[in-house]
This record gives structure tokens, sequence and C-alpha cells, in this order.
């Protein structure tokens, strides 16, 4: 049997150490009877103990992975949180899903209550913080080592669950408390950088979704809320037949490998040695599948035949286009009972209010800039989240 590495590939200078295997029941604070625990059975806490205000009750979906996910707010009584105080959690302790997805994920629990309840598919874990760092034991959980060790034990098929004591049996190697508070203190900070990038890139998106609304007329309106100087004349309703032209994809297997992109509804896909659209850029939307998210197809390209392929007619903008693109609801308009589509027939059906060429430009150009700063940012992000998945590879074992 191959022993085991005792030490990472990339580490800290003044470090060498091995390290030592443990559990992770191991880290846990003994002074805590309660230090490792699971959530109340779902007979012990019910919809009908859910209250407006109290003590808020952690769910699977407040868990994210590495992060904590405020979107879901349920509470329950102070009585009842009392009645089960060995579910209780505080800020700074993690908390662990015993669910996918994914499954063993954890997060910090913070300051934003004095405390909280756990529901059923949590786990809490106090850790011993004169011999173990916070931060150091997170990341290990929530890295590819310990997640794949927890998934070779979980169990279920259709969705993967752990338990407590599967859970808090699974090994995992610990160096010494200085070396885990150099590499606890380096993830905390990457890992505040790329929440930073992320909150940045979220603002944007919802800032554009804030133009879209304003620079478009609202139903009943010809005119939008939101102008460029200078423009006053009412905007005119038309059917997308008489802006775009609608193409279909085609199959591409015949084709050679080569330098011409080819677009399916999720992106881009592949290469090959033809184009379908050799000069004209185009705005992609699918027929088949995911039909509500159109994007830019730069010539010259090739798109298969789920995705329709959208060209501008004379005196109309590209870029002012896809912006409209991008606001309608294209869900309203599938046609299918089961797997979402649309037809060339629909989407030319369908009603757009439009301005001058002049002011089609400027709007155009403006979204152009702000889809390109999002682009970017969305960039910067993934680079980030590429070199932490590097960084966890050489320095976990």
């Amino acid at each position: 049997m191959k022993e085991r590495l005792k030490a990472p590939e990339l580490r800290f200078p003044g470090f060498t150490d091995n390290w030592e295997e443990r559990k992770l029941i191991d880290v846990k604070d003994n002074e805590d009877r309660y230090s490792y625990t699971g959530g109340p059975f779902g007979s012990d806490l019910k919809s009908s103990d859910y209250t407006e205000i109290g003590v808020r009750i952690i769910q699977l979906q407040n868990i994210g992975d590495g992060k904590f996910v405020n979107d879901y707010k349920i509470y329950t009584s102070e009585e009842k949180a009392r009645s089960l105080n060995s579910n209780l959690i505080y800020p700074g302790e993690i908390i662990i899903a015993k669910m996918a997805d994914p499954l063993a994920r954890a997060t910090i629990l913070p300051k934003i209550e004095p405390k909280y309840l756990m529901a059923s598919d949590g786990i809490r874990l106090k850790i011993n913080t004169d011999y173990f760092d916070n931060y150091y034991i997170l990341t290990l959980i929530n890295s590819d080592v310990f997640r794949k060790e927890a998934l070779n034990n979980s169990t279920g098929t259709t969705r993967k669950r752990i338990g407590l004591v599967t859970l808090g049996n699974l090994p995992m190697m610990i160096p010494s408390f200085e070396e885990q508070k150099k590499i606890g203190s380096f993830f905390k900070q990457l890992d505040d950088i790329i929440a930073l990038h992320q909150r940045k890139l979220d603002l944007l998106k919802e800032q554009k979704k804030g133009y879209l609304q304003k620079m478009f007329p609202k139903n009943g309106e010809k005119v939008p809320e939101l102008r460029f100087e200078g423009f006053t004349d009412d905007w005119e309703l038309r059917k997308l037949d008489k802006i775009i032209d609608v193409h279909s994809g085609r199959d591409y297997k015949h084709l050679n490998k080569g330098n011409i992109p080819v677009y399916g509804t999720g992106g881009y896909m592949l290469s090959v040695n033809e184009a379908l659209s050799e000069k004209t850029d185009a705005i992609g939307i699918g027929r088949k599948g995911t039909i509500d998210k159109p994007y830019l197809l730069k010539a010259p390209f090739w798109t298969v035949d789920t995705l329709f392929y959208a060209t501008p007619q004379t005196n109309i903008d590209l870029q002012f286009t896809l912006a409209i693109f991008k606001k309608i609801n294209w869900k309203k308009y599938d046609e299918s009972t089961g797997v979402p589509s649309l037809s060339k027939s629909v989407i030319n059906n369908v009603f757009a209010f439009l301005p001058s060429f002049k002011e089609q430009k400027k709007i155009g150009s403006f979204f152009q800039q702000l889809d390109d700063t999002i682009t970017l940012h969305q960039r910067k992000l993934d680079l980030l989240k590429e070199q932490k998945k590097g960084y966890l590879q050489k320095m976990f074992i």
C-alpha cells in the first residue's frame, strides 16, 4: 500500500516538519459538549415553529461552499430555540452541510445574529482554537482532498448525504499550529479578494438590470425614463421581423477542424474550417434547450442547429438589438411543454420599441461598454478562483 504523503508540495518558508493525520472530530473544542453536533430531528423543528422574528434558523440553502448565503431567512421563537439548546450554533463557528450539493461544504457563520439554530441537515463544528486554526480547518473541509473522502463515505444515489459520526471519523492531514495559521491567513485573504470581486460583479449586473428597465419604454409608454441628452422623439413599435433576420444553425460534423468557432446554446464548442456568417456579427438565441440567454456572436462563426443567429437589418444597431434581446422574457414565448423551444415565426412576431438609428447607436455603445466591463470582472474572478484551486492542490495533502 502506498504510504500517504506527510507534507504538501508548496509550503511557507521555515516549515519542514511532517504533517500529522487526525480525524475531523479531533479538532473540536472538548470544553463544549455540543461542539460537534447535528441539527434537530425534523419532527423537533417543523414549519409550524417558524416565526417572523426571533432566533434565525440556518438551512442548507444558507450554507455556501466556503461562504454564507444570506438570501434565505426563517426564524423561530426564543422559547423554541431554548428547547433545542444542543442544536444552537454561534458566530465564528463552522457549519457543515450533511447533504449535497456539494456534500460536506462548510462556511463560518457571520456576526449578523448573536446565535443561530441549525436545521436538521447542518453540523456544528466549534474548533479548539488553542491547537487548531479556524480558517485552516474550514479551507481543508472545503478542499478536494477532504471532499473526495466525504463522497467516498456518503450514502444515497440521487442526492448524496453523510452522517455525523461518519463525517467526524474522516481523516485529515494537519501541520503545526503556526503553519495552520499561516495557511489559514493566506486563504482568508484570497477568499476576501474573491468575495470583493464577486460583489463588484454582482453590483455591475444589478446596475445593468436597472439600466435595461429605465432606458427602454415601459408598457403603455413610447419613451424611456432615462435618455441621453438631445433625444426627445417617441420610439416606434415594430415586430422583430422588421429589425432582424433570423437564420438557422446547421450540423457541423461534416466539417474539418479549423479556426472558425462553433457556438451552441451554452457558448463556444469547438472550431471548424467553414463559417455560416463570414463578415456579419449576430445575436445567438436558443432554438431548443436554453432559449433565454442570447449573446453576441463575432464573425466569422458557425452555429449548431439548436442555436439561431439573428443579423440586424439596415439602420439597425446590433448592440442595441442585443440589449432588446436580453430584456425580452423569452421563456414567455416557449412553444413546448417539454424541452423549451422557440421558432423563427415566434421570434419574428415579438414586438419591440425602437428609437432613431442615432439613439440606437448611443444606447448600444453604452451597453457594449457595460458588457465589456462585466466580462473583464468575470475573467478576473474566474482567474482568482483558478488560482485558489491551484493553491489548494499544492498546499494540502
